[in-house]
C-alpha cells in the first residue's frame, strides 16, 4: 500500500472538514437564533428553503452548485476575473459543497437548543437592563450549549462524508479536491476494493471518534 496516496484523501477530508463546519457553526448560529427568536410573515417559507438541502439529494445540491459557481455563471466569472481560475474543481468548491449540505443539520440543532432556553431568563436579563449581545452571550448560547457542540459536530461529521455535490462540483482530483468518499468510490469503481476498504475503516474511525468526542464534551456540561 501507498502510505502517501493512502492518506492524502484523510489529510484533505479533514481540512475541508474544519473549515466547512467552522464556517457552518457560524452561519447556523446566527440564522437559528433568528428563526428561534423572530416572528415574521414568510418564516415557514424560510425555513423550508434553509433545510431544503437536507432533503434534496446530495447530486441536485452539487447541481445546483455547479449553475451557481460554473463558469457561465456571474459569481463564477467574478470570481475567475478576481482570482484567474474557475472556483469549480478546486479545494474551496468542495468545502462550499460540504457547507451547503452540512449546514441544515446544524441549523436544526441549534435552533432546537434555542427555543428550549427559557424566554423569561432572556426577558428578565433585558428588564434589567442587558443588551441583546449580553443576552446571546451570557444566557442564550452557555443554556444552548448542548445543542451547539452537537451542532458543531454534526456539521464536522456531515461534510467529512459528503459524496454527491463534492464530486459534482470538485470532482476527485488526487492531492487536490479527492476527498475519502471520492476515493472510496473511485478505488471501488477501478477494483482496488483494498483501498477502498482501508479508507472506509478511516472514515468509521474519524466519525466514531467525533461522536466519542461529542458524547464526551456534552457530559462534561452537564
Amino acid at each position: 500500500m501507498d502510505w502517501n496516496t493512502f492518506f492524502e484523501p484523510i489529510a484533505l477530508s479533514i481540512q475541508i472538514s474544519i473549515a466547512a463546519s467552522i464556517a457552518v457553526f457560524f452561519f447556523a448560529l446566527a440564522a437559528a437564533w433568528r428563526m428561534a427568536r423572530a416572528r415574521f410573515a414568510g418564516k415557514s417559507l424560510v425555513e423550508t428553503l434553509l433545510l431544503l438541502p437536507l432533503v434534496l439529494p446530495p447530486t441536485v445540491v452539487g447541481l445546483i452548485l455547479l449553475a451557481a459557481l460554473g463558469r457561465r455563471s456571474w459569481i463564477g466569472q467574478a470570481y475567475e476575473s478576481l482570482f484567474g481560475g474557475p472556483i469549480i474543481f478546486t479545494w474551496g468548491a468542495a468545502a462550499i459543497a460540504a457547507v451547503v449540505v452540512a449546514f441544515p443539520l446544524a441549523y436544526r440543532a441549534m435552533k432546537t437548543g434555542f427555543e428550549s432556553v427559557d424566554g423569561d431568563l432572556e426577558d428578565s436579563a433585558r428588564a434589567m437592563g442587558a443588551t441583546e449581545w449580553q443576552v446571546f452571550r451570557y444566557i442564550s448560547v452557555p443554556l444552548a450549549g448542548r445543542a451547539l457542540t452537537s451542532a458543531y459536530i454534526l456539521g464536522f461529521c456531515r461534510g467529512l462524508g459528503e459524496f454527491g455535490a463534492t464530486l459534482m462540483i470538485a470532482g476527485s482530483i488526487p492531492g487536490k479536491t479527492q476527498t475519502i468518499p471520492t476515493a472510496i468510490y473511485v478505488a471501488a469503481d477501478g477494483g482496488s476494493m483494498t483501498m477502498a476498504w482501508a479508507w472506509s475503516g478511516a472514515m468509521l474511525m474519524l466519525s466514531f471518534l467525533m461522536l466519542l468526542l461529542s458524547n464526551r464534551i456534552v457530559r462534561e456540561r452537564d
